[in-house]
Order: C-alpha cells, then sequence, then structure tokens
C-alpha cells in the first residue's frame, strides 16, 4: 500500500469547483495586487482567529519579519525564543539585526518550556516569540504572564497551529501578533507562498500595512523602510474559499490523531516504552495535528523500513536552530539544548492529512509494529 505523507491532490478534488470558480474570478478581474480578493481573505481570517486586525503578507516568514520591523527590534535588541522549529522563527530575528536567544524545550508538547525563559531575560531582551509547534499552542498563560512582568511583546509564530484553541482562545489572539502561514502543506495551504498577521492593535495592524507595501500608505511617498510583503489576490482568493472548509479538516486530524493513540497504545512497542506518542490534549486546550509525530531512539531505522513498506514519513527538525551553521557565532553548544537535541534524533511525523483513510492508518500502524517485532 503507497501511504504518502500528504495527499494535496485528494484534497483538491474534493473542493475542485471552489478553489477554480476563484482562481477564475481573479483572472477574470485582472486584479492580482491586494484589492477586494485580499480584503476579503484578511477580514475571514481575522473573525476566524478571534482578532480585529488581519494583514496579508506573503509568507509566514515574512509575517514574523514585518511585526519584527513593525516595533523596531534589531542590532542590540534580544528575542527569545525556542531552540526547536523551522528556521523561519530563528532566522527572522537575525535578519533584523537581533540576537536570538534560544531556549529549550518541553519534552512532551515539544515547544518552549516556560520554566527556561525568565531565567534568559536581560536588560536587552525585547521581544518572546513562542511557536505553537505541531498544531499545539504553547503554555501561553505562563509565557504571557512573564512577559508581562517584564515588558516584553509576543509573537505568536502560529503557522502550524491555526484553529488550535487554549483557555477558550484561539491561536494568534493572545499575543500583541499572530502570524500564520498558507504555505501549500499547511492546515490551511495556499496555492503557493502566503502568510497573514493578526494582531487587536489598530495602529500596529495600520504600520503593518505601510511596512508590506515598502513603508509607503500613499504611491511614492515612503513614511518608513518596509518591504514587498504583499499576499497577492490569487493566493488569498484560494485560501478564502478553503477557509469553509477548515473546521471539519481539523476534526479529521484529531480524529485520525486518536485512531493512532487507540491504535498505538495496543502495541508492544508502546507499553514496552520503545515507542512515545503525541500529547492528545482535551479541552480547554486543543491540538489541530499539523503533524502527528512519534519519537524512537531507532527513528531512522524505522523511517526506512516504512519507506520499504510505501509509508512515506518526515524528520521535522533534524538540526536544533541553535546547531545549525548561520547560528555559530551565538556560540551555543549541544549540551545547552538537551530536550531539543533529543527531540532532533527521534521524532518522525506520520501522515495525519484529512483524507486519510482508516485503513490506511491501521496499515501504518501495523508496519511500525512489524518493524519493532522484527529486533
Amino acid at each position: 500500500m503507497q501511504i504518502p505523507l500528504l495527499d494535496l491532490k485528494a484534497q483538491y478534488r474534493s473542493i475542485k469547483a471552489d478553489i477554480d470558480a476563484a482562481v477564475a474570478r481573479v483572472f477574470d478581474s485582472q486584479g492580482f495586487i491586494l484589492g477586494d480578493e485580499v480584503e476579503t481573505c484578511e477580514q475571514g481570517l481575522g473573525e476566524y482567529c478571534g482578532c480585529t486586525h488581519a494583514v496579508g503578507v506573503s509568507s509566514g516568514t515574512d509575517a514574523l519579519l514585518a511585526t519584527l520591523m513593525s516595533e523596531g527590534i534589531g542590532p542590540g535588541d534580544e528575542v527569545l525564543t525556542t531552540a526547536y522549529s523551522f528556521f523561519a522563527t530563528g532566522g527572522s530575528i537575525a535578519r533584523v539585526g537581533a540576537r536570538p536567544v534560544f531556549i529549550d524545550i518541553d519534552p512532551q508538547s515539544y515547544n518552549i518550556n516556560p520554566n527556561l525563559v525568565e531565567a534568559s531575560i536581560t536588560p536587552r531582551t525585547r521581544g518572546l516569540m513562542p511557536v505553537h509547534l505541531y498544531g499545539q499552542i504553547a503554555e501561553m498563560d505562563r509565557l504571557l504572564a512573564v512577559a508581562t512582568k517584564h515588558n516584553l511583546l509576543v509573537i505568536e509564530d502560529a503557522a502550524q497551529a491555526i484553529g488550535a484553541e487554549y483557555q477558550d482562545q484561539k491561536a494568534c489572539a493572545m499575543g500583541m501578533y499572530g502570524c500564520l502561514s498558507f504555505f501549500p502543506s499547511k492546515n490551511l495551504g495556499g496555492a503557493g507562498d502566503g502568510g497573514m498577521v493578526l494582531t487587536n492593535d489598530a495602529d500596529r495592524a495600520a504600520n503593518l500595512r505601510r511596512l508590506r507595501t515598502h513603508g509607503a500608505k500613499l504611491s511614492y511617498r515612503h513614511e518608513s523602510i518596509g518591504g514587498n510583503f504583499r499576499l497577492d489576490a490569487l493566493q488569498a482568493a484560494v485560501i478564502a474559499a478553503k477557509l469553509p472548509y477548515l473546521d471539519s479538516w481539523t476534526t479529521a486530524r484529531q480524529t485520525h490523531a486518536r485512531s493512532y493513540q487507540q491504535l498505538f497504545q495496543e502495541t508492544t512497542p508502546v507499553r514496552d516504552g520503545l515507542l512515545k506518542l503525541p500529547q492528545c490534549p482535551q479541552n480547554p486546550r486543543s491540538h489541530v495535528f499539523h503533524q502527528y509525530v512519534i519519537r524512537t531512539p531507532r527513528r531512522d531505522d524505522l523511517k526506512s523500513f516504512l519507506e520499504q513498506r510505501g509509508i512515506r514519513s518526515a524528520i521535522y527538525y533534524p538540526i536544533p536552530l541553535p546547531l545549525q551553521p548561520c547560528f555559530a557565532y551565538l556560540g551555543c553548544q549541544p549540551d545547552d539544548f538537551p530536550e531539543s537535541r533529543k527531540a532532533a534524533q527521534e521524532t518522525l511525523a506520520l501522515p495525519i492529512y484529512p483524507e486519510l483513510t482508516e485503513d490506511q492508518i491501521q496499515a501504518i500502524v501495523q508496519a511500525v509494529n512489524d518493524f519493532f517485532a522484527k529486533g
């Protein structure tokens, strides 16, 4: 049985009429830059996330970058963030000239460990950028308490967690900013790159709108130096067409995760501690399972075995951020981040896309069980 890690063709087939109509509408209008399509998309995402303002931008990476630029964060400043995430998190901090200060993770959620945050704050610390990794929100009540105490800006990197909830608030609604990515593989993906910044502050939203058009509110009058961070109309139209389906897709992901949990819990590898399963938190905290991540010290061999069975899996992220070559100037050592380093060596993402079938899930669990059974 051939099982892909993600099947975007299956998703497209299920909503083809809606997507084709949205794309055709943009081509008929020949309005490709900003305009009504982007405004409609922004309004829909703002309402969905519980934020009063949404600003469409060119990617999730640019969403992070634009928020830092908007706040004037740069050389001499420090921003605290997780040691275990996609590169854009730490990279955006470094790109504005600030110093990323990496903090180890909680081994259960893979999110930044709130117990370690306060000890890393210095007089140069300006902000805190938690990542809601794999679809589960970080412990925002504790992080926000520390941020409030030390007057820190909070930017939620919610690229993997659209729709996830924490104490009755959705991702993006708790910090000063929330950043989304619409990369095609995301739970709400576009037809290319795209992103969005959400905020409840009107002045911050207005500044972001200027920044995304080279710092200009009026044509050829540049009040600040920004960038070309615009979300294009084609991406906005596709994203808006997909948004009504997002909750049902999330429910499917959560259902698949429960199936995995139930099937795996009956297996010898889990009972013997050879295989660890992800958390499946209940209300008031939810997990939208952008990824379903298992872990085992035999990760690489397991991945190869699954590949031989026709089952695709993926490793996120094999090198913790502070150990990337480009961050060597920070002087970090592997032993500084033991949980991140261990997660990088042991975690493996299994298929979890909404169109996955129960038969496929059973085949994946059986293949994993067969791997451990062969010794």
